[in-house]
């Protein structure tokens, strides 16, 4: 009996996530699919939604990017249908996230958010993940929210030379 396609979609990104010692973003899921053209945007959302509703996958949200992470239940289930994914399927994504591991472990090892204090100011929060360690972590408080989009906006790529300069500062 052939497996129908969504579930097929569903089995993919269960696999894609056992692979990686980190969460995938939403894009992140989405750029394999697309780019392999295996389906369209909306079935692999609908797929995505409804791993999530069923408790094989949970996602956290930050500043509307979505990570999601494999459940037990979801490597439970993954371990008992792996086989039913085609090898050469297997092959490109494995292909796909050897060749962009480093890109998506520094995408989601990056991250930065905002939120309002009660005095109208907001706090900035931005954060570098490697593994399971924090290498640097940083609280600002600026006086309006759009300054604290544009810090935010810039953490992924000011990150490292940040972290190298406060590095060299203290070990001076």
């Amino acid at each position: 009996m052939a497996m129908d396609s969504a579930t097929l979609y569903k089995l993919m990104i269960l696999y894609m996530l056992n692979k990686v010692d980190f969460p995938l973003t939403n894009s992140q899921i989405s750029e394999f699919f697309l780019e392999n053209e295996y389906t369209n945007y909306f079935s692999l959302q609908e797929s995505i939604n409804e791993l999530c509703e069923n408790n094989f996958v949970f996602s956290d949200t930050v500043r509307n990017t979505s990570y999601y992470h494999l459940t037990s239940e979801g490597r439970e289930s993954l371990k008992f249908f792996e086989n039913k994914i085609p090898n050469a399927i297997i092959d490109d994504m494995d292909t796909f996230l050897i060749t962009n591991k480093y890109e998506l472990r520094n995408e989601v090892g990056t991250v930065s958010d905002y939120y309002r204090v009660n005095d109208g100011d907001y706090i900035v929060h931005c954060q570098v993940n490697e593994d399971a360690s924090t290498l640097i972590e940083i609280n600002l408080t600026v006086p309006n929210k759009e300054s604290a989009a544009k810090m935010c906006a810039k953490w992924k790529d000011a990150s490292q030379e940040i972290y190298e300069m406060v590095i060299t500062k203290l070990t001076k």
